[in-house]
């Protein structure tokens, strides 16, 4: 298989769940409207990383405005209620992100793309990579970033486009973002927008 075939099912899928991806679409947007709403798609995004995201959405609705209130010691008790693998350490990492809760919206519209604003997320929020930052700027509406996980990579592998790459490092998800942004212009779809049809081929689904 190659790249070319990858992006000939692609135009067959569209059709498919264009409607969905125009509504998940509008959520990120969504997402926007205040400091604490783009604050808890953060949280959401913390709690993704080494996890499942579909539990993770769950957890994200059932504690919703706990991720702004609650003691550490509380959090971390309802993740582990909820079923979380990592509760004592992502409990920590939403504490201490909160020194941005009340302005993280406002510190991201100084950025002019979201690749720009994945670097300030990465270096300032602890437990956040390249992987959950794209995420994170994604669902928050900037669709200019790739969410390379290994759904993605099992999916370019098959299709013979990369190589399975011993650890995702910076360079190594810079190099395969690159190439998904070529696909992305091929096709005519932004990086956000592409990454919910691939992951709709690989999974079945349509999650955000």
């Amino acid at each position: 298989m190659s790249e070319s075939k990858l992006i000939y099912d692609l135009k067959a899928t569209i059709p498919k769940i264009r409607d969905i991806v125009e509504e998940r679409k509008k959520e990120f947007k969504e997402n926007f409207k205040t400091n604490e709403s783009v604050f808890k798609e953060l949280c959401f995004c913390l709690l993704t990383a080494n996890f499942n995201a579909y539990k993770s959405i769950i957890m994200q609705k059932e504690i919703n405005e706990g991720f702004l209130t609650y003691s550490q010691q509380k959090l971390e008790e309802e993740l582990s209620r909820l079923g979380h693998r990592f509760p004592k350490a992502r409990a920590q990492y939403i504490v201490e992100a909160r020194k941005y809760s009340k302005n993280i919206k406002d510190i991201l519209k100084k950025f002019s793309s979201g690749k720009s604003a994945r670097e300030w997320v990465v270096k300032n929020i602890k437990g956040i990579g390249y992987k959950e930052g794209s995420h994170f700027l994604r669902n928050v509406g900037f669709f200019d970033v790739a969410i390379i996980d290994y759904h993605i990579i099992d999916l370019l592998e098959r299709y013979r486009i990369i190589e399975r790459p011993k650890t995702l490092t910076k360079n190594k998800y810079l190099e395969i973002e690159k190439t998904l942004e070529g696909m992305s212009k091929t096709i005519d779809l932004s990086l956000g927008e592409l990454d919910l049809y691939l992951w709709y081929m690989e999974t079945g689904t349509v999650l955000k």
